[in-house]
């Protein structure tokens, strides 16, 4: 039988996974229906289905599109969708700036730096270079990864298998470590674990209860945790 142990690599995506993209996003978007007069906002679900419609129509138009600028250009088409007056280029902007401040699940940080005690941290992410420095030096306090692959860089978005061919490659070149060795480590089935497992990687599920966004019928899985507090503290426990 597996255990947690057999992987030296943790492999994460992050938005979702370590950073509350579904907070961040609706919260980014609240200045969108205050200046139109429109409050609440409408039914979580219902506003981050449309933002996960609008992103996956635009990454597949655009796949090397940098993801704050992807944010940029769906901003006036979710106003569109919900019947508001269109934004400005700078509000727009701003939304999609709006990357580095979205929050960190409140176990994101302590369970990374205990993880990282036993493995090398990386980072799968849909994300640009740019954004991601602004997470990691804000929300997540700096935690060290030792390799960090973005979209950015990849020229295409998750669930693409080429990006996880090209975090396999940046692994083996840079930490020695073949993938069978690797961990994929993430909340969304759709993103990373579908994906994941047509790459040959093996994956811990961090449901993060609640969450709407990157479920599919079909969960696949070779660990299962609610948070990622939950998965270090297994680990821990088969080191004991």
């Amino acid at each position: 039988m597996a255990h947690l142990d057999d992987f030296d690599v943790l492999c994460f995506d992050v938005y979702g996974t370590l950073i509350d993209w579904e907070t961040g996003i609706t919260t980014a978007l609240q200045p969108l229906f205050t200046q139109a007069n429109q409050k609440p906002l409408p039914p979580r679900a219902e506003l981050l289905h449309a933002v996960h419609e609008l992103e996956a129509q635009q990454q597949s138009h655009a796949p090397s599109m940098r993801y704050r600028d992807v944010l940029a250009a769906i901003h006036p088409r979710l106003a569109a969708r919900f019947h508001l007056a269109p934004p400005t280029a700078e509000q727009s902007a701003a939304f999609g700036a709006s990357i580095g401040a979205w929050p960190a699940f409140p176990d994101s940080v302590a369970a990374l730096r205990r993880l990282a005690r036993r493995y090398k941290l990386v980072v799968l992410s849909n994300t640009d270079r740019e954004a991601f420095a602004a997470t990691n030096a804000g929300p997540l306090e700096g935690v060290p990864f030792d390799v960090v692959v973005t979209a950015e860089d990849v020229g295409s978005f998750k669930p693409a298998g080429r990006n996880f061919d090209f975090m396999v490659g940046e692994v083996r070149e840079k930490l020695g470590l073949g993938k069978d060795r690797i961990l994929q480590t993430a909340q969304s089935q759709f993103h990373d674990h579908h994906p994941a497992k047509k790459a040959g990687i093996r994956s811990c599920w961090i449901v993060r209860p609640g969450a709407i966004m990157g479920n599919r019928q079909q969960e696949i899985y070779d660990w299962k945790f609610d948070t990622l507090a939950d998965m270090a503290d297994a680990v821990e426990a088969e080191q004991a």
